[in-house]
């Protein structure tokens, strides 16, 4: 797999790939025995650089978020195969097909259209059909943020396990959490707490903050190291050993079902 290409004047441009695979691993260095640091989810599109051995480097094109993947789990596309959409699925898992065989794709991945109901589409050799519609499609452009909107979203994550570098409802991090949330909500997120807590405005305390604030936490060392959604009722939804809610106070968060504070209070930043 080239990472780059050549034009007859020699020119050189970066190559954009597609993950057709339903969660694909991003490591910090190219062996399988390194830290997952991400994931590059089904439908998300990446620009390809260093290659070593079987893994190249990329770039995710969503986010700027960078790392190793194994080469053969993505797939080369032309220009004219690097669509968007407002679309993803809506529910926890929903088929999908590639080359005609029967795929399990998992919530909050995007949905794409080739603009005539019925007809695959297709990603460098590979062809592509949804077998998605009606209340099975999130639409990012019609379903604007509100309680009821958030809290569809929040009870298909709850419970979710912890999962360092993870980002789908198969296990998933804090910031990872925010991210897939506030996308289904047209927000792109970066994809580190520490990166997130740069987005926004800010807040100046937890009695001005209100529904949907991104929250952070802190170390000893007073680094941002986590980050939740701040609910009602002085609840935040955040990823700590699984997706949960919890209480918040001026603080940091108290564990509900511990009884112990788990995680310092940082910053308030708000998107909405």
């Amino acid at each position: 797999m080239p990472a780059n290409l050549h034009n007859q004047n020699g020119i050189i441009f970066m190559q954009s790939a597609i993950c057709l695979l339903s969660v694909v691993p991003m490591r910090k260095e190219p062996s399988h025995c390194s830290e997952m640091v991400s994931q590059v989810l089904f439908g998300e599109y990446v620009t390809l650089g260093e290659e070593k051995e079987d893994f190249v480097f990329v770039t995710c094109q969503s986010d700027g978020y960078q790392g190793w993947v194994q080469a053969n789990q993505l797939t080369t596309v032309a220009d004219e195969q690097v669509l968007t959409t407002s679309e993803y699925i809506g529910v926890f898992t929903q088929e999908v097909f590639v080359n005609g065989r029967r795929r399990l794709m998992p919530f909050a991945i995007p949905v794409y259209s080739s603009g005539k109901p019925g007809d695959p589409l297709h990603f460098g050799n590979q062809q592509v059909s949804y077998k998605v519609s009606g209340t099975a499609v999130w639409n990012s452009n019609s379903k604007g943020f509100s309680k009821p909107n958030l809290d569809a979203i929040i009870q298909v994550f709850l419970d979710t396990p912890y999962l360092w570098g993870g980002k789908s409802i198969y296990g998933i991090d804090c910031s990872g959490f925010a991210q897939q949330v506030f996308k289904l909500f047209g927000l792109p997120l970066l994809r580190d707490a520490y990166l997130q807590a740069e987005q926004g405005t800010e807040v100046k305390s937890l009695k001005d903050a209100r529904l949907g604030d991104l929250v952070f936490f802190q170390n000893e060392k007073g680094r941002i190291m986590h980050v939740g959604i701040l609910l009602e009722n002085k609840e935040i939804v955040h990823a700590s050993g699984k997706v949960r809610i919890d209480t918040i106070d001026e603080e940091g968060i108290f564990n509900r079902e511990t009884g112990k504070r788990t995680h310092r209070f940082h910053s308030i930043r708000r998107f909405f």
